[in-house]
């Protein structure tokens, strides 16, 4: 019999190359790079990493295209040394793909991102004979030109064929290509997405009003199991169960040091309650407590903590009316 415990997350993975400025220069000025520093980045090192913390003893598999360069080598010994299966994390002739990341210090960030090994991501790269999990996270989709052009839809056809239950999240961008990504619907079990995403994808303005009746129309238009719509201030999860809403919790502002990965941190979570069965109202109490965690550290993961510590750490805040 297979062993089929574990979460794959596949998709985009990136390095992030952080430069501190003091001011963003005209064109044709010059400015001065004050610090550097690497991290990886991407949906990923991000929901496997935080996978891995709030669950040590999961199986987690990361899965998707590097370089064969420096980078590619840092984002798989990064994935490794948090717990992370990286045998699935294919190499190609193209460079890892990174983002530039312009940071005013206390101020704003200019991002400039090379597509590299991400656009080259495709379902052939997928082992299914060997995967053998649980379930299957696939994002970002909008970011990988192969799998926004058909086989994101194969990779989750191909999951749901070998038994494994699906999800998937996009990055949020002003266009008229998340059409693109309705045909996968079908075989996607678990849309775990933002107001915005979740907005351009039916082709409506979302608000805090409005995220219940989008929701059940994203689980008309196809979707299996559970459509989960989270904004900074409350979430939504509607299912075969019905129609469940729960506020954010209440953060003071000098105690958050920064939002990057805080989504991710989100669909980590709701991945976690997922895989352990719970009710919808759990997952997204599960899934926003992780979120809470994100807030208290300036990168990504590394304010991620076990289930255990988050459960008790959130008790000292309350939630929104």
């Amino acid at each position: 019999m297979k062993n089929v415990n574990g979460i794959a997350v596949a998709g985009v993975i990136l390095v992030d190359k952080i430069n501190e400025i003091n001011a963003y220069p005209n064109c044709g000025e010059l400015t001065q790079i004050k610090n550097v520093s690497v991290s990886t980045g991407g949906c990923v090192p991000n929901v496997a990493i935080d996978l891995k913390k709030i669950m040590p003893n999961l199986t987690v598999k990361a899965i998707g295209k590097v370089g064969l360069d420096q980078e590619g080598d840092y984002v798989k010994s990064v994935l490794s040394s948090n717990g992370i299966d990286v045998s699935m994390v294919k190499t190609c002739s193209d460079k890892t793909s990174f983002t530039e990341v312009m940071s005013i210090v206390g101020g704003q960030r200019t991002f400039f991102t090379y597509a590299g090994a991400n656009a080259d991501f495709c379902a052939k790269d997928i082992d299914f004979s060997g995967l053998n999990v649980k379930m299957l996270h696939l994002g970002y989709f909008l970011l990988m030109d192969k799998v926004d052009n058909g086989d994101g839809e194969k990779i989750l056809r191909l999951a749901k064929e070998n038994g494994i239950e699906t999800s998937i999240d996009l990055v949020s961008e002003n266009s008229n290509r998340y059409q693109a990504v309705i045909p996968c619907l079908k075989y996607t079990d678990n849309l775990i997405i933002n107001e915005v995403e979740a907005g351009n994808l039916v082709g409506e303005i979302a608000n805090e009003d409005n995220l219940p009746s989008i929701a059940e129309k994203l689980l008309k238009m196809g979707v299996n199991k559970r459509v989960i719509i989270h904004t900074p201030s409350m979430s939504v999860c509607v299912s075969s169960r019905g129609v469940t809403i729960l506020p954010s919790y209440k953060i003071a502002p000098e105690l958050i040091k920064g939002t990057t990965g805080a989504g991710d941190a989100f669909c980590a979570g709701a991945l976690s309650g997922i895989y352990l069965e719970k009710s919808d109202k759990e997952i997204l109490e599960l899934a926003s407590s992780v979120a809470v965690m994100a807030l208290f550290s300036q990168d990504a993961v590394s304010g991620m903590k076990t289930l255990a510590e988050i459960e008790l750490y959130c008790k000292k805040f309350s939630r929104r009316k």
